[in-house]
């Protein structure tokens, strides 16, 4: 998968350089891109925001830096992808969808945001990872990027997937490593006995537990799948 980012603060992405991430760039199963949209940019100045139309607080990114850096790294199969808090919220459903693409573009909107005719022209996926407001789509690009990839063959084990949260219909269960006591607190003595199908039943009820206790929401929606 090829994943390109569109933003004005590119050092913002040291995140993506580490860890998981970067084995998964190194073996190949990813590869990640970052444009600096001011280079796009045809003012003198390499000036990219403007005062809105109509007035209002704060400042809007002008289209043609935007437009520009979009169709330099466009494709036919890109899907493109513009984090906003006004937009779909984001899950584990969509980050498998996404997964399965070719190519994504994330579009980083600062500021007050983009232009509505940029939207208007690629009309992007316009994503949210909640509900509330962030100064740009920095963070939430890399929210996505790091989801998303975990569903990328050859970046994560398929077990790890399975078995965590949200993916197994609800939370994980709890999880311990040595040593078998701390501070007073000791591990569950079935994780210690070697019986796998006490193991699983154990985890199963766990997992049940947390989640009615942490985001019972999601046993309604196991239960009616519409909710």
């Amino acid at each position: 998968m090829k994943i390109d980012i569109l933003t004005l603060f590119p050092e913002s992405f040291s995140y993506l350089s580490s860890s998981i991430l970067k084995r998964a760039q190194e073996s190949g199963a990813i590869e990640i891109e970052l444009h600096d949209i001011r280079e796009f940019s045809k003012d003198k100045h390499k000036k990219c925001d403007d005062y809105p139309f109509g007035g209002g607080a704060g400042m809007l990114m002008t289209p043609q830096p935007v437009f520009d850096a979009i169709k330099h790294v466009q494709r036919d199969s890109s899907t493109i992808i513009l984090p906003s808090p006004g937009g779909s919220t984001f899950d584990v459903q969509t980050a498998k969808s996404l997964a399965e693409k070719e190519h994504l573009i994330f579009v980083c909107g600062h500021y007050e945001g983009i232009d509505q005719r940029i939207i208007d022209i690629f009309k992007p996926m316009e994503i949210s990872i909640g509900d509330y407001v962030l100064t740009g789509g920095e963070l939430p690009a890399m929210v996505m990027v790091d989801a998303i990839s975990r569903f990328v063959d050859g970046v994560i084990s398929a077990d790890s997937l399975t078995e965590e949260s949200f993916s197994c219909g609800g939370l994980e269960y709890p999880q311990y490593t040595r040593p078998a006591e701390f501070m007073g607190h000791k591990v569950p003595e079935v994780l210690l006995s070697g019986n796998h199908a006490e193991i699983e039943k154990w985890r199963k009820a766990m997992s049940l537990e947390k989640t009615k206790a942490l985001r019972p929401d999601l046993l309604k929606k196991k239960d009616d799948p519409t909710k």
